[in-house]
């Protein structure tokens, strides 16, 4: 290596250093460019990113007609707020979200408010929740992650990491089991346990009418890529219905075309009162919003809520590319098909490996845990060894669920029959290195 090389290679490694260790990393690699599912390095390797920025980047990295949306936008205003005026792009986008919204009651009317990041779109959910019922509580599911700030810190339980030495937390927050059919015996089994559970709530500790709402993610993400059974949510709005609670869906990371419908809700024919996203929103602009009935949405009187840059004009236009590439390159089918390419070619991975509990997924949102066999004990070093395995061989891979025994795939949906095969003989050759 060249001196000139040896001191770039040094200057990168100081600047990495003034980075607070707060932010946990999967990798040190610095990125000079990246491309529909690829990076590439300041060293000129490739890395085939099925990490998706966590779910971000659906539309993949620089997809040009999100990009070339941003810089025409950027072009001709970038900060406008939106206590002071209108712009062209919050205006559409205001028209053409609610539109989306999951399984819509006939006749009802939708509306959109806009902020940042997924933990404020949820903190803007149990606010409306709260101001529209006028009750106090707030219910949750165990293994649930819904953000870092300290209203939404109070809803995660999916890791002690990111409550832990934050308490006393927002008050009036109860969890309930999620139905997860590989540890709690069968779809039918976890479904009866959840609902056993609240039904038990209700009994010994919180009169439903106080509990605004119920907060759930369709999948579980961070928990571990769960898949509940189909007729959970159904049954949940059944439950909020006879109570008049509201049910709220999560779909920060199960939304925008991931698991090959536009919203996972969908999977099921429950209505939700509000939806609450991010991620996929923009491409990778920080944008959030939630979705609801305008009868609800009405509720929060003029300044109870708010942000400086919520709806910003680029992040907004750059939502506006994201629709139209989703809906005219077709991701959410494509998202079914290779989904279900990837979920058969992991399993074919994964037979016959005693320490493979469960291969899952739903779409392009997929996971394969690790557990031993017969007690389910939970296997996080096979986890961040096949993370490793991967990384070597070019792919990027992430961890989640409780003990970070779980390993999530999470392709942009833009990516190719050929990268979805190069992936899997990845994971296959670092199955056998780890010794599954």
């Amino acid at each position: 290596m060249d001196q000139h090389a040896t001191d770039v290679l040094t200057d990168w490694t100081a600047l990495r250093a003034g980075i607070p260790p707060v932010w946990a990393r999967y990798t040190d690699l610095v990125v000079e460019r990246a491309s529909g599912s690829w990076i590439e390095t300041v060293d000129g390797e490739r890395y085939l990113d099925y990490t998706c920025g966590i779910g971000v980047t659906n539309t993949g990295h620089a997809h040009p007609r999100v990009a070339a949306a941003i810089a025409e936008q950027a072009a001709r205003g970038i900060h406008l707020q939106q206590n002071i005026v209108y712009h062209q792009p919050g205006l559409e986008l205001h028209r053409r979200l609610p539109a989306r919204f999951p399984n819509p009651r006939p006749g009802s009317d939708y509306g959109l408010f806009l902020s940042n990041s997924g933990a404020e779109a949820v903190e803007a959910a149990v606010k409306l929740a709260k101001a529209a019922t006028h009750r106090p509580i707030v219910v949750a599911f165990r293994g649930g992650f819904h953000g870092r700030t300290h209203g939404a810190m109070a809803l995660t339980s999916s890791n002690v990491k990111y409550r832990a030495h934050f308490e006393p937390l927002m008050g009036g927050v109860h969890f309930v089991p999620y139905p997860y059919p590989l540890r709690m015996g069968g779809d039918e089994t976890a479904l009866a346990t959840t609902m056993g559970a609240i039904d038990d709530l209700f009994a010994t500790v919180v009169a439903p009418d106080d509990v605004a709402a119920f907060v759930v993610e369709p999948v579980l993400g961070e928990g571990g890529y769960v898949v509940p059974p189909d007729g959970f949510l159904p049954a949940l709005r059944a439950v909020a219905d006879r109570h008049g609670i509201l049910l709220a869906v999560d779909e920060v990371q199960s939304g925008y075309a991931r698991t090959g419908r536009f919203f996972a809700t969908e999977w099921t024919d429950a209505t939700p009162d509000i939806v609450i996203m991010a991620k996929g929103i923009a491409s990778g602009l920080p944008l959030s919003g939630i979705l609801a009935l305008r009868a609800l949405l009405d509720q929060l009187a003029p300044g109870s809520h708010g942000g400086t840059y919520g709806g910003n004009a680029v992040a907004c236009a750059a939502a506006l590319a994201t629709l139209d590439v989703i809906d005219d390159e077709h991701l959410a089918d494509r998202a079914e098909r290779l989904g279900s390419r990837m979920l058969d070619g992991l399993r074919a991975a994964a037979e016959g490996r005693g320490c493979v509990a469960e291969v899952r997924g739903r779409g392009l949102m997929l996971a394969m845990e690790f557990a031993e066999a017969g007690s389910l004990a939970p296997r996080p070093d096979l986890a961040k060894g096949l993370l490793a395995e991967a990384m070597a061989r070019n792919l990027l891979l992430l961890t989640c669920g409780t003990h970070g025994q779980v390993v999530r795939i999470i392709p942009p949906l833009v990516t190719t029959d050929d990268e979805v095969e190069l992936a899997l003989g990845i994971v296959g050759a670092g199955l056998d290195a780890i010794g599954a």
